[in-house]
């Protein structure tokens, strides 16, 4: 098993551990020398926070631990595509890697709740082509082992 699958499979774990039926199966973990540094699920109802998405939350928790502003060096793991906020975080961070395992499609929730995930309609992909530094990107690692943790109603 490689080091990404390593994380991403702790991830999946750490996800189906955190998830409350009354919030989404969202979550980000960033490493860095592989070492956790941060682990952190979406917070946007519970905190009625429209910022406090997983990845944007790990950022500020994994800068405090740090005390740095800069993660190079580091790896973000998410649930799915980062939106053009998180991204953005990302790079302003400084971060080597986003290796994310699914796009909002993938969500059975999005069609039966007729939900519009990305109000911003620019990919992760297009926005990291536009950065600098350049970020790698790693898009539907294990897509099939984790696609069940999306399977849920969110009524």
């Amino acid at each position: 098993m490689n080091t990404e699958e390593k994380y991403m499979l702790k991830s999946i774990e750490i996800a189906k551990s955190w998830f409350k039926a009354w919030e989404y199966p969202i979550w980000a973990v960033i490493v860095k020398n592989d070492k956790i540094i941060a682990v952190w699920e979406v917070r946007r109802k519970r905190d009625e926070d429209p910022t406090a998405h997983a990845e944007i939350v790990a950022i500020r928790n994994a800068c405090n631990k740090l005390n740095s502003r800069s993660l190079e060096g580091c790896i973000i793991y998410s649930t799915q595509e980062c939106c053009p906020m998180c991204t953005s975080a990302i790079i302003w961070a400084k971060m080597d890697w986003i290796i994310f395992w699914a796009f909002s499609s993938d969500t059975k929730w999005k069609e039966t709740n007729n939900y519009s995930w990305r109000q911003i309609d620019i990919s992760c992909k297009e926005l990291l082509s536009k950065s600098l530094p350049k970020i790698e990107l790693i898009e539907w690692f294990l897509r099939e082992k984790c696609k069940e943790l999306l399977d849920f109603d969110s009524n």
